[in-house]
């Protein structure tokens, strides 16, 4: 069977890498006694597949790893067994069975949604000013950013990627794209603002969350990784 587990990361969790997080959860599977599948061969694994990896400090409660196992109990007793195995900063949100020809998290990733703000003590004096000229340049049919590659530096038009965004008061909400084709980082979108605008980026100014994790359907529309599974009663 195979499952979609949606959980949360935050707190001091936000600086704990994606490699880190995949062996944390190894060994989550264990303490949970999770009947989990093993791959055959000389070095059998856990049979293990996350969505999209956060970047170092941001948060989320969007966060997906797909697994099999042979045999489980009802959600409800899955993510009470699966939380009493995890640490401060880590939660799961929901466990769910996903069809046999289900594709995993990883191959199938398209957008995020964003929640953006200013850390405390980081806002800049003319606040509402700032979030005025960030919506005016959002509003902009193109905008170019210098994008490192291998051997150089290429220019990028990132507004195609982002798909959508909302600002209330002090805060944005942006939907972009998100998994191994098309990627934007919200931080990216920020700083190209600053760039624009002639202002000193400064990287820790601000906090990114991140809300939803989505797949797209055959019809072009979005459909969150967590309503692509359904409970077990």
């Amino acid at each position: 069977m195979k499952i979609r587990i949606r959980f949360a990361k935050f707190g001091c969790m936000k600086f704990i890498g994606h490699l880190d997080v995949m062996r944390f959860f190894q060994k989550v599977m264990r303490r949970a006694d999770v009947d989990i599948c093993y791959t055959t061969g000389f070095s059998p694994h856990q049979i293990m597949s996350f969505s999209a990896p956060l970047g170092l400090g941001v948060t989320s409660e969007a966060e997906y790893v797909d697994i099999e196992v042979n045999s489980t109990d009802c959600s409800k007793e899955m993510v009470r067994r699966l939380n009493e195995a995890m640490v401060e900063g880590m939660q799961v949100l929901s466990y769910r069975l996903l069809p046999d020809k289900a594709k995993n998290a990883m191959s199938i990733v398209a957008a995020s949604d964003y929640h953006l703000s200013f850390r405390d003590g980081y806002a800049p004096e003319q606040e509402k000013e700032f979030w005025k000229k960030l919506d005016i340049f959002l509003k902009k049919d193109s905008i170019m950013i210098k994008k490192k590659t291998k051997k150089n530096k290429k220019e990028v038009d990132i507004r195609p990627l982002i798909y959508d965004y909302k600002i209330e008061g002090s805060e944005i909400f942006l939907k972009t794209a998100t998994g191994s084709v098309q990627n934007l980082k919200p931080e990216l979108v920020i700083e190209a603002f600053y760039e624009y605008s002639q202002i000193e980026w400064n990287p820790f100014a601000i906090q990114v969350h991140r809300l939803e994790t989505y797949s797209e359907k055959e019809d072009g529309s979005l459909i969150s990784l967590e309503d692509l599974g359904e409970e077990i009663e």
